[in-house]
């Protein structure tokens, strides 16, 4: 993940970054090229050698927060459906969404724009595919639940947390030990996978 050090010295994510900060101040419809690179301090025609629209930001902003999930999603499915697959699983999408908090502000904001580009429903789609290797195909109601709600969880704790007092990774660990729980809860041992290491000969 970049750092906000990082991010600072590269003129693409630093247009992101302020374009996203605009977009939640006053509203993506209401906010213009030009007032993004009066922000930044640049030309227009500067902003315009990285991004054409607001719609490209939009679009780069969003390609850059998936490429980790997606690549998540193609890690998972040549792994074995254990528990411990799972709670990997759980882990490392806390650390895809380490730095997407911006744009999630932004979905919930402004959610016209996020349905006319459509970003939301393929965002939905990722979330059924995860839910997907959490829950086993003949799981009860209620561990579905359980696994839909632990990702939506970890989600969470970009909005939530802001209201609870605490070291902010100590609070991104609190969400995960949570949703952890929830995904333990829907797998309990009589309905596990049996590991091909541990099987009866």
């Amino acid at each position: 993940m970049s750092t906000p050090q990082a991010r600072r010295g590269n003129t693409r994510q630093r247009i992101q970054d302020v374009a996203l900060e605009l977009f939640a101040e006053q509203g993506y419809d209401k906010t213009s090229l030009r007032e993004i690179a009066e922000r930044l301090e640049v030309t227009k025609a500067a902003l315009y050698y990285h991004f054409k629209s607001k719609e490209d930001i939009v679009i780069s902003v969003f390609q850059d927060v998936t490429r980790p999930i997606d690549e998540l999603i193609a890690w998972a499915e040549g792994q074995p459906r254990t528990l411990e697959t799972k709670q990997r699983l759980i882990s490392e999408y806390s650390e895809c969404l380490r730095s997407a908090g911006p744009f999630f502000h932004f979905m919930h904001q402004n959610q016209a724009t996020v349905r006319e580009l459509t970003i939301g429903e393929s965002f939905r789609q990722r979330l059924l595919t995860l839910s997907g290797f959490l829950k086993e195909p003949d799981a009860e109601l209620v561990d579905q639940v359980r696994c839909i709600t632990a990702l939506f969880a970890l989600q969470a704790h970009l909005f939530a947390a802001q209201s609870l007092e605490g070291d902010p990774e100590d609070k991104r660990r609190a969400f995960l030990e949570v949703a952890t729980e929830l995904v333990t809860a829907a797998n309990p041992p009589s309905r596990r996978p049996v590991r091909p290491d541990s099987a009866q000969t």
